[in-house]
């Protein structure tokens, strides 16, 4: 069976090779051997194997997390959105993943000024008094440097790594390829759509690469939070920004997490704590739009306790039909309606076909109890998304990914709180603004929004019926009416069939050898090797050693 598209992708067969030896190398072989791959890549597995011992010791997440990092950003880049997928993937990976490093050497000064100036189309003396060689932050899609506009602006300056979209392209090739070899080959792994996770780590690098789509986010952000004194939003400078480079208002802050620093500054911890979780949740419950990375490393904090977020390549938006559907869960969990909650989800058409709803509900209804008349201060989010996850996990329900990455904010959002301060209540703070949500269906503009699209739906059923009615009635008497029935749970017997027949096929070619060599050994027709024709004996050699070739392939797939 051929892999797909590696005849296409020849140019990329020493990537191929680098990251199956990296597979092999982090104990994988077993997967590698049921995707087909080894019997397309030859590798030198005693050079693997000399730290087969070591590997051994490590947890699969561990394996998993090592192998991305060494792969490079595409790679650690999957792993990051992985890591915010808690109701796709074990809790274990999930924090493993979580610990991914985005941090690479910084690329040489004269390749950042050789951009900069291409992409301005001017020398950089002319845009910048002052530009720093050595770059404040480096990772592996862009580093950043400190700066002087002419005007005297302080500013940083995002540069985006040379060749960085190649590589990008290159690896997202091989990863589908990939993808379509452990839907084929493992069929346990459809369960979390590895196609469709390739697709989305397509989307999101497409986003992060365009620095002026995290422009207009930052414009967005900054719109949002312009009446709000307890969070700063750098201003994006427009003129000094391109698809490779982003330029925005330099940030003279403290990270979040560096607590001594937030101590000597004489900031107040819990002020931080309470402006951070404010921020939070008018981006989420109000918004729709929140910052979907916020690690540590992306909030910073500046003079009177002001919140100061970066770095906007990863945003969450929530649509009015998903804030809508956030709201009624929400009801339905503050009034612990187990049932009210199932019929959200399946409302949501997220539910799986054949799903026992019953049996969800009496989950659900479990999970909800299980925290009725617990005190708010002894509630944690994480906590929380882990028993949820359970409950997904179990019934397959097909979460969005938006909602995943809400999870994820969220439960991230509150280790930061509690960080700085250990008494931080998050739920508690988070409920005003869940009133808030809960509210927003029955505002009156709300209702008659809803009212007027249910009049319009309405009024096109009726409309576009007698037309739709008319349409199947003409084709019914054409007999031109059809239905596809689409058969499931037969790939594995199609994929026997097809190894089947190849391997008859390939018996036949054997066989025909074998009968034309005998052939032309009983004609004896020139030229002579030892006193026999050399065309039959050349055809019995090859015959001979297909054969053993179809006998060794047999025996490695293990049936007879």
């Amino acid at each position: 069976m051929k892999i797909s598209g590696f005849g296409q992708q020849y140019k990329n067969i020493k990537r191929y090779r680098q990251i199956i030896a990296v597979l092999f190398k982090y104990g994988f072989q077993d997967v590698l051997e049921r995707m087909r791959i080894s019997t397309y890549f030859r590798l030198g597995r005693r050079i693997i194997f000399r730290k087969k011992a070591e590997v051994e010791k490590l947890t699969y997440a561990q394996r998993i997390r090592l192998a991305m990092e060494e792969l490079g950003p595409t790679f650690v880049k999957l792993g990051q959105i992985l890591s915010m997928r808690p109701f796709l993937i074990p809790l274990e990976l999930v924090e493993e993943l979580a610990k991914l490093q985005d941090e690479v050497a910084p690329f040489p000064f004269e390749v950042v000024k050789k951009i900069v100036e291409r992409e301005l189309k001017a020398p950089l003396e002319k845009n910048f008094y002052y530009f720093d060689p050595n770059p404040i932050a480096s990772a592996s899609l862009a580093q950043v440097h400190k700066a002087v506009t002419q005007n005297g602006d302080k500013v940083v300056v995002k540069v985006q790594r040379p060749d960085i979209k190649k590589i990008i392209d290159s690896d997202m090739s091989i990863l589908k390829d990939l993808a379509n070899l452990f839907d084929r080959y493992i069929p346990e792994s459809r369960q979390y759509d590895p196609k469709g996770m390739i697709e989305e780590l397509s989307k999101t690098f497409r986003r992060e690469i365009d620095f002026k789509n995290e422009g207009r986010n930052i414009d967005v952000f900054r719109e949002n939070f312009k009446d709000d004194k307890t969070v700063f939003v750098p201003r994006v400078f427009w003129e000094l920004s391109t698809n490779l480079i982003l330029t925005m208002e330099y940030i003279d802050g403290v990270k979040i997490s560096n607590l001594q620093e937030i101590e000597r500054r004489g900031l107040d911890r819990k002020i931080i704590a309470q402006n951070a979780g404010k921020a939070v949740f008018k981006q989420i419950f109000i918004d729709g739009f929140f910052h979907a990375d916020p690690h540590p490393g992306n909030i910073f904090v500046l003079e009177n306790n002001v919140i100061a977020p970066v770095d906007f390549g990863m945003m969450g938006k929530l649509s009015e039909t998903a804030m809508d559907e956030m709201s009624d869960l929400l009801i339905a969990v503050v009034t612990w309606d187990a049932k009210a909650v199932v019929k959200v989800y399946d409302k949501a058409g997220i539910l799986g076909e054949g799903i026992n709803l019953k049996a969800l509900e009496t989950d659900f209804n479990d999970f909800l109890y299980r925290y009725h008349k617990i005190p708010l201060a002894r509630l944690d989010m994480k906590t929380i998304i882990n028993d949820l996850f359970y409950i997904v996990h179990r019934y397959n329900i097909q979460v969005q990914s938006e909602l995943m990455l809400l999870g994820r904010a969220l439960s991230t959002y509150e280790e930061v709180a509690r960080m700085l301060d250990p008494d931080f209540n998050f739920i508690n703070e988070a409920i005003p603004f869940v009133k808030k949500l809960a509210k927003r269906k029955y505002k009156p503009k709300v209702i008659l929004r809803d009212f007027m699209r249910g009049v319009h739906d309405l009024r096109d059923f009726l409309v576009g019926f007698p037309f739709e009615l008319r349409r199947i009635t003409q084709k019914v008497g054409r007999g031109e009416l059809s239905f596809t029935l689409q058969h499931k749970g037969l790939e594995k017997l199609i994929l026997e069939l097809d190894r089947a027949s190849n391997r008859i096929s390939f018996a036949l070619v054997v066989a025909a050898i074998i009968v034309g060599s005998s052939l032309i050994m009983r004609m004896e027709v020139g030229p002579y090797l030892f006193g026999y024709p050399l065309l039959g004996v050349v055809g019995y050699v090859m015959a001979g050693l297909l054969g053993i070739w179809l006998v060794i392939a047999i025996l490695r797939s293990g049936k007879m």
